[in-house]
């Protein structure tokens, strides 16, 4: 007995004496340093300073506030976090061998509106407001869905010169917003992350002279608009111009008042925008964990919060289901995994399951049947997870997460 408790004591004496597992790749993160925020020209290659740039990313550039909601959607924990398992790699795996394997900054898991995990690592906590990369495109779409619902919009076979007549003339202006939604305009635009693609030239243009400038220095259609999906930020931003012609308020002013509110964030989120006053509408988003989670249960309850409706149902069904995509938007057709929606990206498998995915690791995974939410913040090697095991092992944690409570088909 004696021995049992010494054993006990030792067992508690350690815990107390020794820190943490470490976080992959903590000092090449920039631990040392104190995960230091980067500069305007080295925040998004050098991973010395992605972490701190990543989570401090409003405080380094320009940008618009969304204000919290007055009352904050309440989020309880769940008494004790369940045990998750994944098969990866012929190996069955806990949440603790993502978090060893992965550049994870943050991963919350929500169900029924509970929250069932919330961990962080690399010093960041609840408070850091973290960048959303491309998930902001989904943002951006669902402004047009409300726009269309108000009849700010009023087709979205309307092509987008209608609205914005700078872009007549120019492919991007002469696209239908549906084409836009599903990036299917058929310009020609290589994004690859690289520092030398198309997405450096446009972002450079747009700096220098303005987003329509930028639309409309490409001028190449290789393809016919709505024949096929290829991936262009472009696209995004030719949206979220459409926005500010059809609305007159920035993308943050409309969207703090009909979704970032009603859906009941607690904290402010911020929005980096350009030179001309444009949110960069194609990524730069930031928010607390929690509160992508909140964005993620309102997806989940097919967009509506509590009684109100905030999202028009049949539009986010349109966005987020392949059956009611044409083929070419299927999955394992507009990939060789996802299908795309309107700036969403959608599971294979007969079950409705979508999400909103960033560069360098940022989702947000939403399953509507078991009201399951799944949010990774993270800061991998690669803009292109695809490049690394990260894409396969996130995927493999959500199959687990989904065979916790229900069946993967």
């Amino acid at each position: 007995m004696q021995a049992g408790r010494i054993l006990i004591q030792c067992v508690a004496l350690a815990a107390l004496t020794f820190p943490a597992a470490a976080a992959p790749d903590e000092e090449q993160l920039g631990k040392a340093a104190g995960y230091p925020v980067g500069t305007r020209g080295s925040w998004f290659y050098d991973e010395s300073v992605r972490v701190g740039s990543f989570s401090n990313l409003d405080g380094l550039l320009p940008h618009y506030t969304l204000n919290k909601a007055a009352s904050p959607l309440p989020l309880p924990k769940a008494p004790s976090e369940p045990r998750i398992e994944y098969r990866f790699e012929n190996q069955t795996c806990q949440l603790d061998d993502f978090l060893a394997h992965q550049r994870v900054t943050g991963l919350l898991v929500i169900r029924d509106g509970e929250i069932l995990v919330e961990r962080y690592q690399y010093d960041r906590t609840q408070t850091n407001r973290f960048v959303s990369h491309s998930m902001a495109k989904s943002l951006v779409s669902l402004a047009v869905g409300m726009a269309l619902a108000e009849g700010k919009i009023g087709s979205l076979d309307d092509l987008v010169s209608k609205y914005v007549p700078k872009l007549a003339g120019s492919p991007y202006g002469d696209t239908s917003i549906r084409n836009l939604l599903r990036m299917s305009s058929g310009v020609q635009f290589r994004e690859v992350y690289d520092g030398n693609d198309d997405l450096t030239r446009f972002s450079v243009l747009r700096n220098r002279q303005g987003s329509i400038e930028a639309l409309q220095a490409f001028r190449v259609r290789e393809a016919e608009q709505g024949a096929r999906f290829r991936y262009a930020s472009s696209e995004t931003v030719a949206l979220a111009v459409l926005i500010r012609a059809v609305t007159g308020a920035t993308l943050s002013e409309y969207l703090a008042e009909r979704l970032w509110q009603p859906m009941g964030a607690e904290a402010d989120a911020t929005w980096v925008r350009t030179s001309d006053g444009l949110e960069v509408g194609s990524g730069s988003f930031n928010a607390i964990l929690r509160d992508y989670g909140r964005l993620g249960i309102l997806l989940a309850n097919d967009g509506a919060a509590g009684t109100k409706q905030v999202v028009p149902k049949d539009y986010l069904l349109d966005a987020t289901d392949w059956h009611r995509q044409s083929d070419a938007f299927a999955p394992k057709r507009a990939t060789s995994y996802f299908g795309y929606g309107y700036q969403f990206w959608i599971f294979p498998g007969e079950k409705r399951r979508f999400a909103l995915l960033g560069v360098y690791g940022q989702s947000i995974f939403v399953d509507p049947e078991l009201k399951l939410v799944m949010v990774i913040t993270a800061a991998a090697k690669n803009a292109s997870v695809a490049k690394e095991s990260l894409s396969r092992e996130r995927d493999a944690v959500w199959r687990g997460v989904i065979r916790r409570y229900g069946s993967w088909d």
